[in-house]
């Protein structure tokens, strides 16, 4: 099991287009992957419950991924995070 923190810095929190941008780079790797905000812990290869979780600027989340290639996935998706939100 891999996991990182991460503090939202767009304005808009998370919202479609860079929530799907994070689904999408997902989907390169076998790892499965959550978001946990809180007491709320969600799967991250489904786009409209990680939306749904109302995370806003400011917030802080954490993700954890875990399966064969989880380092590379939580890197891929650090990356992902920094670049898009």
């Amino acid at each position: 099991m891999q996991e990182f923190s991460y503090t939202i810095k767009d304005p808009k929190g998370i919202h479609a287009r860079p929530a799907g941008i994070i689904v999408k780079k997902l989907r390169e790797f076998s790892s499965a992957a959550v978001v946990i905000k809180g007491d709320d812990i969600v799967d991250l290869s489904k786009i409209m419950p990680f939306i749904g979780m109302d995370i806003a600027k400011g917030d802080k989340i954490i993700v954890r991924t875990e399966g064969p290639d989880e380092k590379e996935c939580a890197e891929a998706l650090k990356a992902a995070f920094r670049e898009n939100l």
